[in-house]
């Protein structure tokens, strides 16, 4: 297992929809791994491809105290969303010191290849479900900060550039 890379802010990947996986091949399961490693290292609750240029629509979440509910995805979809709302203070690696309170669905359920190659349904609710969520928007093209007014979105922007240096 290996410790990868974070690709920094404002790489094109980050922009960019991810490729669905047609199978999961001892190559994916080596990605799911290496990872996990790399969200333990950060740490933090989740972790997409992308983030670390692997342009392939595969993600990990752990968001449990004990750190033993490693969820492998590909190709995560959600199907259902919870009309009550939490909010949560988001943050991502690839631009490090600055982080935002938003609000996601409280709870979501969503359908996925597992680490088997089968199609899975799983239901998450609290911070599982919010690092589920922010890692399909990173499979999506899209950054944590894009759900935040324009106004908060600069601010965080010009806040990072600062700390960046």
């Amino acid at each position: 297992m290996t410790v990868r890379r974070f690709i920094p802010w404002p790489d094109n990947r980050l922009r960019t929809a991810a490729e669905p996986v047609s199978e999961i091949t001892d190559e994916i399961r080596t990605l799911w791994e290496d990872m996990i490693e790399t969200m333990d290292a950060m740490p933090g609750v989740g972790l997409a491809a992308p983030q670390i240029g692997v342009m392939l629509q595969v993600a990990v979440v752990d968001a449990s105290e004990t750190r033993n509910r490693r969820i492998r995805m590909a190709n995560p979809e959600v199907l259902e969303r919870s009309a009550k709302l939490s909010t949560h203070e988001e943050a991502s690696p690839n631009l490090p010191g600055v982080s935002a309170s938003i609000k996601r669905p409280r709870a979501v359920s969503v359908r996925y290849l597992d680490e088997n190659g089968v199609v899975n349904r799983g239901d998450f609710v609290g911070l599982e479900a919010t690092s589920v969520q922010h890692q399909i928007d990173h499979l999506q093209g899209r950054m944590y900060f894009d759900r935040l007014s324009k106004v908060k979105r600069d601010m965080l922007l010009r806040r990072a550039k600062k700390v960046k240096g």
